[in-house]
């Protein structure tokens, strides 16, 4: 493979992971629609939104199977057009089947997604030689940005759930066909080299869950950290900090802009100072901007804690995945595959875990909670060492590779 096939490869999985942003994005920001179209009670909501990640954990689980047979690529090429489809399904059903089928291929289909992309992202940051891999991720934030504008335009001008997801779909759907092409992976290491024989990965080590359970650990308290943005930042701006409605839409808004921002140099910062060095201070920085969330006297002042919370977090799961790459090189499929789970256990985990504490409690007091999560990242941080040489510099060509 060129670098020209390297390059395209790069630049097709950046497109992959900024569909499946603004995907996400447009089915988040209508749930409210989504209720009312289909007469969903506030009862049955909560069980709804609970089976998409289940689901989704049980779709990265068959997509470790299902890499062992066939390469990543071609998982993520049929289940990105299934994401867009089922997405479609949503909006165009009437009954409460139609919804839970809908949701259901949702939420298998995303974890099979999620999973693929991760693994070719890691697969591709190997073949560079170079951190890349957060590069990715901003392309995520970007297309949860056009995703939530998107959305907020459909319900300002109160289109239907139809015929906001149906142009959108429209255009996506051939240019995640399109851009299937050129998806690219990188060589695997020699497995014999790596410790003589299947299962391998660095130095000998076998893939297995007591050692990848570091990783597993940060996942789950980086997307404690921000499910409790996405779902209690509106709430605790308007009902703890005083703001009006209209104010209280902002926090997350801004979330999603640092995240952009911080992830867009993030690859920089990895070359520079390492993922090590870089998650820590990623993590001190979100346990801060929680710590002034938690006790910030104004709404604007909360805002400040939820900017800081976007530029820390950002760096943490893409990191994280590129570490689990290097621990295992001759496994990197599979335990990004299970690593991949553990974002969906910290979604499920954050919101109800800092609803229930802000009810028994006070939702500052709530804040606490994931504050001391991310915190315990430091512990592991070691976790995303050591650092190979040749990330040092960050001018070095891509290596060679195999088509996907």
């Amino acid at each position: 493979m060129t670098d020209a096939g390297l390059r395209h490869g790069r630049a097709s999985l950046g497109l992959s992971f900024g569909v499946q942003g603004v995907a996400f994005a447009l089915l988040v920001t209508r749930i409210p629609a989504i209720q009312d179209q289909y007469g969903i009670s506030d009862g049955l909501l909560p069980v709804f939104l609970a089976a998409v990640p289940i689901l989704a954990g049980a779709g990265s689980v068959v997509t470790e199977k299902v890499v062992a047979r066939v390469r990543p690529s071609v998982v993520l090429r049929w289940a990105q057009p299934l994401v867009l489809l089922a997405l479609l399904g949503v909006g165009a059903g009437r009954e409460l089947w139609h919804v839970a089928v809908a949701l259901g291929v949702f939420g298998l289909a995303v974890g099979a997604l999620d999973a693929s992309m991760n693994m070719l992202g890691v697969s591709l940051q190997r073949a560079y030689g170079r951190p890349i891999m957060t590069g990715f991720h901003a392309a995520f934030s970007l297309g949860g940005i056009a995703g939530a504008t998107l959305a907020w335009a459909g319900a300002r001008w109160e289109l239907s759930l139809l015929a906001s997801y149906l142009p959108v779909v429209a255009v996506l759907l051939p240019a995640a066909l399109m851009g299937s092409r050129w998806y690219t992976e990188g060589k695997l290491p020699d497995r014999t080299e790596a410790g003589g024989g299947v299962g391998s990965g660095s130095a000998g080590l076998a893939l297995s869950f007591r050692l990848l359970l570091p990783l597993c650990l940060i996942m789950t308290f980086a997307y404690i950290g921000d499910s409790t943005v996405s779902n209690w930042s509106a709430k605790h701006l308007q009902d703890v900090l005083g703001s009006s409605e209209q104010l209280a839409t902002v926090p997350y808004n801004v979330y999603m802009v640092t995240t952009l921002l911080g992830r867009a140099v993030g690859d920089l910062g990895v070359r520079r100072f390492g993922a090590v060095a870089v998650v820590r201070g990623g993590s001190l920085l979100a346990a801060g901007g929680f710590a002034v969330v938690a006790v910030a006297p104004g709404a604007w002042v909360g805002m400040l804690g939820f900017t800081m919370l976007g530029f820390g977090l950002c760096v943490i799961v893409p990191q994280t995945f590129a570490a689990a790459g290097r621990m295992f090189p001759g496994d990197s499929d599979a335990a990004v595959a299970r690593l991949n789970i553990f974002n969906y256990v910290g979604f499920l985990v954050g919101s109800p875990l800092v609803g229930a504490l802000g009810d028994a409690w006070s939702y500052r007091g709530a804040m606490l909670v994931p504050m001391v999560l991310v915190l315990a990242t430091l512990v592991y941080a070691r976790a995303f060492g050591p650092e190979p040489a040749r990330y040092g510099g960050g001018h070095e060509r891509p290596r060679t590779a195999d088509v996907g």
